[in-house]
């Protein structure tokens, strides 16, 4: 994949008018929580990062409230406590943007920006938004793999390398070496649902991201 110039990220306006039932719920969320973020949430974490992560959108009650990534609602706690275990985050997560947690080496994205309505984007929006995944992607010298947070997020990513969905299927803790190079590895995604059904377990969770790690090693 060809890389561009950090500058050249291309990022959502403050208040996006691209996909209709996103901004009407953002209108809603801003008219009833005035003090909250209501926005596109910006990706966390440096540009120079090898490692981006992708989620699927915002929660209303999380990033959507907070402005950051997996921050304020049960996701985050999974995904920053993982990435804080293998050194890819300091300092110590409390759901709060000015908590002072940093990503290392790590970067966190939302493969739709906004938040939708009962916390599940169309496939419309996704496909909008799916341009500033791209830029993300294109943005980041470094990249060297894509940790994809669930079936939408791994095929967000698939088209923003313009690779067809079906050419390479989800399959929690696979690690797909892309045409390009890059490793796309996939976890079923840290949701409350997920976790609290044992669906995906912390143990679960550690052994994708450490053999993701363990692939991008030097001698990997």
């Amino acid at each position: 994949m060809l890389r561009l110039d950090v500058a050249a990220i291309e990022q959502p306006a403050a208040d996006c008018p691209l996909c209709p039932r996103l901004v009407a719920y953002r209108a809603a969320n801003r008219a009833a929580h005035p003090d909250w973020f209501n926005g596109p949430v910006a990706s966390f974490g440096p540009t120079g990062a090898r490692l981006l992560v992708v989620g699927l959108a915002p929660g209303v009650r999380g990033a959507n409230r907070t402005g950051r990534p997996f921050t304020g609602d049960h996701a985050g706690v999974l995904l920053y406590q993982t990435l804080l275990r293998f050194g890819l985050a300091a300092g110590h997560y409390r759901a709060d943007p000015h908590d002072g947690l940093t990503l290392h080496n790590c970067r966190i994205i939302n493969a739709v920006r906004c938040v939708p309505p009962a916390n599940l984007p169309e496939p419309a929006e996704i496909a909008t938004c799916n341009r500033f995944l791209r830029s993300e992607l294109l943005g980041m010298p470094e990249l060297r793999a894509v940790l994809a947070l669930g079936v939408v997020a791994h095929a967000a990513v698939l088209r923003a390398c313009g690779l067809p969905a079906a050419r390479v299927r989800f399959r929690h803790g696979a690690i797909h070496e892309l045409p390009d190079g890059l490793l796309l590895a996939d976890s079923y995604h840290v949701s409350r649902y997920n976790t609290q059904t044992g669906r995906l377990t912390e143990a679960m969770f550690q052994a994708v991201v450490a053999a993701l790690l363990q692939r991008l090693a030097p001698n990997g």
